[in-house]
């Protein structure tokens, strides 16, 4: 007997001796081994009219996306937008109420055996088990996926192949979120889904992460990520879509995105002094998007053409402005101005 499937366990280590029997065409969790085709289709997920209801509660609301074959595409929106709930969908552990998603063309609820099989995983917040190595977690996904892989070599890959030998629930969170990309990477899957896959990590292995992750799309994988740290996002994506309230309000490359809030230009002035209207004298002038104070300084998202115009407008309400420069809005900066203030 098989034990219940719960959330990502079918990237959970079987324990030995658990006595559950595993075939040469089967995974521990009940699915083929992966066949990795020779060519991708063009359009690797495809989303139309996905709906998703818990109670009355509308997680997703008629999400509309298809991210092609090779793509790196992120996947933003703050915390409670529906993230999870999409990618719960696409890994077939919750069931759309309206709509269809579809990997590769399978249906993800009616076929998400096939879909498994094409696809490597990062869940957030993964956990290993008790008493197994980090070598027998790879180990194990090596023979789930049926594939000729050495356990040291993808170990290495992610940093850990001197630690392959110790219990992984010793490891640190970041030593974990390394073990989980390497089970992913495993059987070099047509997609990965990595869910936050920054999470407790250092600047060095977050660096270490994008080296891998851009091996990956110089291989042709696609890559859909979700993620809250947008610099990363940013640094490695072609494309991103940004999840509100359950509704995609924005889906296009960053230059598209920056160039969609009229240019995306971001004024940081350090004036002599933030006054109760000093904000507000900048707010009103036309083309200035956003303005926020950090810091002391002010920092403005406008059109090129109101940078001098903000100036103007704070000498004239007795502002004297010390220094200013300009930089190209980041994606942090976006995405508080596509989201009302919001952050991810």
């Amino acid at each position: 007997r098989r034990p219940a499937l719960n959330r990502y366990s079918w990237l959970q280590p079987v324990r030995p001796n658990d006595g559950i029997g595993v075939s040469d065409s089967e995974t521990a969790t009940g699915y083929s081994s992966a066949a990795t085709p020779s060519q991708h289709p063009v359009t690797v997920i495809s989303a139309t009219d996905l709906s998703k209801r818990y109670g009355d509660v509308l997680a997703l609301d008629r999400v509309d996306l298809t991210v092609d074959a090779g793509e790196t595409f992120g996947f933003l929106g703050p915390n409670g937008a529906g993230k999870s709930t999409f990618i719960d969908i696409l890994l077939g552990f919750v069931a759309p109420s309206d709509g269809t998603l579809s990997v590769f063309g399978h249906d993800c609820r009616d076929d998400g055996v096939a879909v498994r099989e094409r696809v490597g995983v990062l869940p957030e917040g993964y956990a290993p088990f008790d008493g197994l190595s980090g070598r027998q977690h790879v180990d194990y996904a090596i023979r789930s996926k049926g594939v000729d892989e050495n356990p040291a070599d993808v170990l290495s890959r992610v940093g850990l192949r001197d630690d392959a030998a110790r219990p992984a629930t010793d490891y640190s969170k970041g030593m974990r979120q390394r073990l989980a990309l390497a089970m992913a990477l495993v059987g070099e899957p047509d997609l990965l889904v990595l869910d936050e896959p920054t999470t407790g990590l250092d600047p060095n292995g977050a660096a270490e992460m994008r080296t891998i992750l851009r091996e990956e799309a110089d291989r042709g994988a696609t890559i859909f990520f979700s993620s809250h740290v947008l610099e990363q996002v940013e640094a490695v994506c072609d494309r991103v879509g940004i999840l509100q309230n359950g509704r995609l309000i924005a889906t296009d490359t960053i230059a598209g995105l920056r160039d969609s809030i009229g240019g995306g230009t971001k004024l940081v002035i350090a004036p002599d002094r933030v006054d109760d209207g000093t904000l507000d004298a900048v707010e009103r002038v036309d083309g200035v998007e956003t303005a926020v104070e950090r810091d002391g300084t002010i920092e403005a998202t406008c059109t090129n053409d109101a940078k001098m115009d903000a100036l103007v407008e704070l000498h004239d309400a007795g502002v004297e402005v010390v220094n200013f420069r300009t930089e190209e809005a980041s994606l942090e900066d976006m995405f508080v101005e596509f989201t009302g203030g919001e952050r991810a």
